[in-house]
């Protein structure tokens, strides 16, 4: 069965942009959802993917933190050629601490993070994900159960490796925190099985920014932006959008 790779999505509508960036592992399907919705309500809207994702766990194996944060920029600078000067950004998980790195590195006219991660203090939840992710791909390609244990077994040997990478990225996202000034919208699920609730308090709480606002979903786990409650996500992202300062409102 040959695998349909994902691609990159840009929903062209109004003046005002927003760069929506996906989850560790995850790829552009995270945010489709909200990328329509936000279409609709005539914002123009980019989602990249990362090096490495979306196509085979092996592939990822072969990138690194500062790759995705490089595809990151590059996105921005997209939405930027494309003729879009105000540019906010929302981003889950992984996507939620580049979209925190951004804020302190471009200029942007809002902020929204969703079950994003500051502590490096997941790692065995992290690889247990991580290995399901590995197994669900492999179980795509309709390998025999020997197969994909085999294939299993020898991606987790280097898996580690790449997942501790991201210890050195939040710390240093972390630490920035202070720098980040803009209007921040932070979306936090309480079922979310794979970062601890202490994450988004320590987010508000560490960021300067005078318009701050934290909302906790009680239904909803990690990938929040498909879960049960993402048409209140959907709501809450654009009434928060729609508060920001765009030029001619």
């Amino acid at each position: 069965m040959r695998i349909i790779q994902p691609e990159p999505f840009t929903f062209e509508a109004g003046p005002r942009a927003v760069l929506l960036l996906h989850a560790f592992t995850g790829d552009s399907a995270d945010v489709r959802m909200l990328g329509r919705f936000l279409q609709k309500k005539n914002y123009t809207v980019h989602a990249p993917i990362y090096r490495g994702h979306g196509q085979a766990p092996e592939r990822l194996l072969e990138t690194n933190p500062h790759m995705w944060w490089e595809d990151v920029l590059q996105a921005y600078d997209h939405l930027q050629s494309l003729g879009y000067s105000e540019i906010a950004v929302a981003g889950l998980s992984l996507g939620g601490a580049l979209s925190l790195k951004l804020a302190y590195t471009k200029e942007l006219k809002g902020l929204v993070t969703m079950a994003t991660p500051i502590f490096f203090n997941n790692e065995e939840r992290l690889t247990r994900a991580f290995k399901m992710f590995v197994s669900r791909y492999k179980q795509l390609n309709k390998q025999s159960e020997a197969t994909i244990k085999q294939d299993v077994e020898r991606v987790m040997q280097q898996a580690p490796k790449l997942i501790r990478q991201l210890g050195p990225l939040l710390d240093d996202i972390r630490e920035n925190l202070p720098k980040i000034t803009l209007p921040t919208l932070m979306i936090q699920p309480e079922k979310d099985q794979l970062i601890g609730l202490d994450h988004a308090p320590h987010i508000y709480e560490h960021i300067s920014s005078q318009e701050k606002q934290l909302l906790w979903y009680e239904q909803s786990t990690h990938v929040v932006t498909v879960d049960k409650e993402r048409e209140r996500l959907h709501h809450d992202v654009f009434a928060f959008l729609e508060s920001l300062a765009w030029s001619g409102k």
